[in-house]
């Protein structure tokens, strides 16, 4: 591996990627500058010990999963302008006869629906976080108590079931195992069979606990962040622009669950939105401008980047390699298991999910087949731990976009996550034990 010269001394790739993910660390968790300065100064890191290549720093700038929370937001600007979102608020509101835990309980709901619709859990956030805010608003709650919960459910339902997504999921599974030539065979039922325990508690600890672990005020500048959303209109739309800014969205919303069918991609769809948004007059051009968070975008592209550089300089598989040889040696199906979600399930908090999949899987294949056990549950296991990553804005895209509009730093989003990351690594290590036995 190629040296370079830091200080004085010789240092590898490897060496220079974890120290300049230490210093994003650190950075994000004391707060001293703003996430978005933090991951921007990594980048530049980054780019100057030539860790990563600077054609990939260009396409994670033009990641489409940035375009799509972004113009995104712009979207949920219109739409909360609209007269339509405020009565539905308080349609919720009457209905949950002013209980935050009804209100949760339904947005919940309707989270575990699109997320079993649409492969992704930024997607159905996007759909569902400027109803709640609303809901939230009418009922005088701060936005900080049901952001996190709402968050969480996506991140963690995503692909459950087997349909839409969760069929796609179970055909990559199966996929791995026919490429390493194992004679195992996978059901379509077998990731639900694993998984849904583990969402069944999630949701119930949304509903009924989350809100009381969340921060009873913004602890950043979410005023800011509300006047960028434009969330509250100073006069009533005209009817043409309040009719066009519901139908706009409801258009989005649909076409994002049969994106597949007519043949667009989610990002497509959604910059469509965002332009009709501005070309129908719901937004002006300077409304449509303040509506885009581009500190939200910084972290998300700076994430994508570090993904990059962890993977790339080797130690993903590093860390993938040093799981495999303590597997090797154990016999029990509670340590095996253990190893099998903690391994991806650490990494996944600092690169993509499918990185973290596609690092651990085959070697977990290979080393339950060097055990002569059943692949399959070690597998569903690594694919539960790579969609249960929340606790840091590198973890998956819906993470800074929840700290936003929730109005949290680094260190409550840790805070906020410490139950329900005990949750997933107790639930999905014993229920895979009991579910999958390996002896």
């Amino acid at each position: 591996m190629p040296k370079k010269r830091m200080g004085g001394l010789n240092m590898d790739n490897l060496t220079i990627v974890l120290l300049i993910f230490a210093f994003t660390i650190i950075s994000y968790l004391l707060q001293k500058i703003t996430l978005a300065t933090t991951a921007l100064i990594s980048v530049i890191l980054l780019v100057g010990f030539k860790a990563i290549d600077n054609q990939a720093v260009v396409s994670s700038f033009g990641n489409t999963t940035g375009i799509l929370m972004v113009a995104m937001f712009v979207i949920a600007a219109g739409f909360n302008k609209t007269q339509l979102v405020k009565k539905m608020a308080a349609n919720v509101s009457r209905i949950a006869k002013g209980s935050i835990t009804k209100v949760m309980a339904g947005y919940v709901f309707l989270a575990v629906l699109l997320t079993q619709l649409i492969p992704s859990n930024l997607v159905p956030f996007c759909i569902l976080y400027p109803l709640l805010g609303a809901t939230l608003d009418e009922m005088k709650i701060s936005r900080s108590k049901g952001m996190f919960g709402l968050g969480l459910i996506d991140i963690i339902a995503v692909g459950t079931l087997p349909i839409g997504g969760g069929a796609t999921i179970f055909a990559e599974l199966n996929g791995y195992l026919v490429a390493s030539g194992s004679s195992y065979q996978m059901l379509i039922t077998d990731p639900m069979k694993l998984r849904l325990p583990l969402l069944i508690i999630i949701a119930l600890y949304c509903i009924f606990f989350a809100i009381k672990v969340s921060p009873d005020k913004p602890l950043t500048d979410i005023e800011e962040f509300e006047l960028q959303n434009a969330c509250v209109a100073a006069k009533p739309l005209k009817p043409f622009q309040e009719k066009a800014g519901y139908l706009i969205f409801i258009f989005v919303s649909v076409a994002l669950l049969f994106s597949t069918q007519i043949g667009m991609q989610a990002w497509l769809i959604v910059l469509i939105g965002a332009i009709l948004m501005v070309v129908t007059g719901v937004l002006d051009e300077k409304e449509a401008i303040k509506s885009m968070p581009i500190w939200v975008y910084f972290v998300f592209v700076g994430g994508l980047i570090m993904a990059g550089a962890l993977s790339t300089s080797g130690a993903g598989k590093l860390v993938g390699d040093f799981i495999a040889s303590i597997a090797l040696q154990s016999r029990s199906t509670i340590l095996l298991y253990t190893i099998f979600f903690m391994g991806p399930f650490i990494l996944t908090q600092f690169i993509l999910n499918r990185s973290a999949m596609m690092i651990f899987i085959p070697i977990v294949i290979q080393t339950c087949l060097s055990l002569g056990i059943n692949p399959i549950g070690p597998i569903i296991c690594v694919q539960a731990a790579t969609l249960s990553a929340f606790m840091t804005p590198m973890a998956t895209g819906t993470v800074p976009y929840l700290m936003g509009v929730g109005g949290y730093n680094q260190k409550s989003i840790i805070k906020q996550a410490i139950i329900p990351t005990i949750i997933c690594i107790v639930v999905t290590i014993g229920w895979s034990s009991i579910a999958f036995p390996l002896f």
